[in-house]
């Protein structure tokens, strides 16, 4: 697929999204929403793909929204914020629910929705020069980006008010202290470390994946006994799959599972 602002590229299993607007320090506009969407349901169509990285071309992740093109529409501001947040949350809600692990590969700056974008990922590797701050309030807009429903997930309601209303700015090493980040690498190592995880994750068992990743962020709606009974539906579901079926063979007869053609 060829896109304007985005690089995507699928290879041996790992799909890759490179942000490409270095030259608006990768800024979201309505374009790069859209193709963002369009990205990720290609991917949960793609029952070749078994793992995904996000990452950015250039020194910064993104720098949030793009505050050009917002000014730009003048009176329309309103109307383009709605249409850019239908696609951006379109794209993360298919993030969140495909069977594919998602890692965020955090280079330079995340901001605003690059912030956001990062909380809703599977896995968060970032480079140890990398920053984070939410920023919204600063040009006073408020959070979009799911970052509202994953951020107080991982942190909680106190350091997520933090962040979002004094626009603190953490470094790599302070996110991955708070709980935002798996791992915190060299600058140099960042995509190395990125796509070593996507390559082994591609190898899993990712039917069993994604009904993890449904299980955990349909938990925090649930009371315990109907989270319990979701767990047994998953469970005995995923029995009757071939994941199941190479998985506990391999246990038994001492082997790495291989779960390529599940």
């Amino acid at each position: 697929m060829e896109f304007e602002t985005l690089i995507y590229d699928v290879q041996d299993g790992v799909a890759q999204i490179t942000l490409n607007r270095e030259k608006a320090a990768n800024a979201l506009n309505l374009q790069m929403a859209k193709e963002l969407m369009q990205a990720a349901m290609a991917i949960d169509g793609n029952p070749s793909v078994r793992a995904v990285v996000i990452g950015a071309k250039g020194k910064m992740f993104c720098a949030g929204g793009d505050l050009a093109s917002f000014r730009e529409a003048g009176d329309g501001m309103s109307s383009l914020l709605k249409e850019i947040t239908t696609f951006l949350h379109a794209a993360i809600s298919q993030f969140a629910r495909m069977r594919a692990p998602v890692i965020a590969a955090v280079n330079g700056t995340a901001a605003g929705a690059g912030f956001s974008l990062v909380c809703a990922t599977d896995f968060a590797i970032a480079a140890e020069s990398a920053k984070f701050s939410m920023a919204y309030t600063q040009a006073g807009l408020t959070p979009d980006g799911s970052s509202t429903y994953f951020m107080p997930r991982l942190i909680g309601a106190r350091r997520t008010l933090e962040l979002m209303i004094t626009n603190r700015r953490l470094s790599a090493q302070e996110a991955l202290d708070w709980g935002l980040l798996n791992q915190v690498v060299p600058d140099e190592e960042l995509q190395t470390a990125a796509m070593d995880l996507a390559r082994r994750l591609a190898e899993g068992a990712t039917s069993a994946f994604g009904a993890t990743k449904k299980l955990v962020v349909e938990s925090f709606s649930e009371s315990l006994e109907t989270q319990m009974e979701a767990e047994s539906r998953a469970i005995t579901q995923a029995s009757r799959g071939p994941e199941a079926k190479e998985g506990i063979g391999a246990f038994f007869e001492k082997r790495k599972p291989d779960f390529s053609k599940s």
